[in-house]
């Protein structure tokens, strides 16, 4: 049987998610078609309001809805100090700790040869426009602990060495093949303390 095309259209949109099968784009379709028209209208609005009001910080490439971002203009952050994430995701993660006062900077993936993601794919140049700035004293690369993360990690880190910045890598105390983002507080607390030189 074929769904009307309204509803068929829904399920395909749904199927574009990341993780959503053709069951659960079914699914969802039509619980979205059992929702009081208000609240259909809420969650239409919240997507287009998250899609056309957020960007990415010009200092530091994480979401915002200003710019630059709050953390980049938090003058209590340590300057001296840039946590190096993949995602957008991981800056969340990292501040639901409560323990790091640096700044970050997001690279908006990771090197990955066989998906053709090269250096020049992601946010490294303006990394080390930033590393001009003398203030910076210490970089700590918390890449996701996969292939991906690591071999990006080995490359900033032989990038940014020569300059004499102190380079870091937070400890594994994340599983290997693990995202920052479903680590809990005090794991990623103790990777942090745990961090080591390059």
């Amino acid at each position: 049987m074929q769904y009307p095309e309204p509803i068929a259209k829904l399920i395909d949109s749904f199927m574009k998610l990341p993780g959503i099968g053709p069951k659960t784009a079914v699914r969802l379709a039509f619980y979205v078609l059992s929702m009081k028209e208000d609240d259909v209208l809420d969650f239409a609005k919240a997507l287009v309001n998250a899609k056309r009001n957020l960007t990415h910080c010009s200092i530091c490439g994480n979401i915002t809805d200003q710019d630059p971002c709050s953390i980049c203009m938090d003058k209590h952050r340590d300057e001296s100090l840039i946590c190096v994430v993949q995602d957008p995701k991981d800056v969340i993660a990292m501040e639901k700790m409560k323990e790091f006062r640096g700044k970050y900077h997001v690279l908006h993936g990771a090197i990955s040869p066989m998906d053709g993601i090269g250096p020049e794919d992601i946010n490294i140049a303006d990394l080390i426009k930033r590393l001009q700035d003398d203030q910076v004293k210490e970089i700590i690369l918390a890449t996701n602990p996969n292939i991906e993360g690591e071999a990006t990690a080995m490359y900033i880190s032989r990038l940014v060495k020569p300059s004499g910045i102190r380079i870091t890598r937070i400890a594994h105390g994340l599983p290997v093949g693990g995202d920052l983002e479903y680590a809990d507080e005090v794991t990623l607390s103790r990777a942090l303390e745990g961090r080591r030189e390059l």
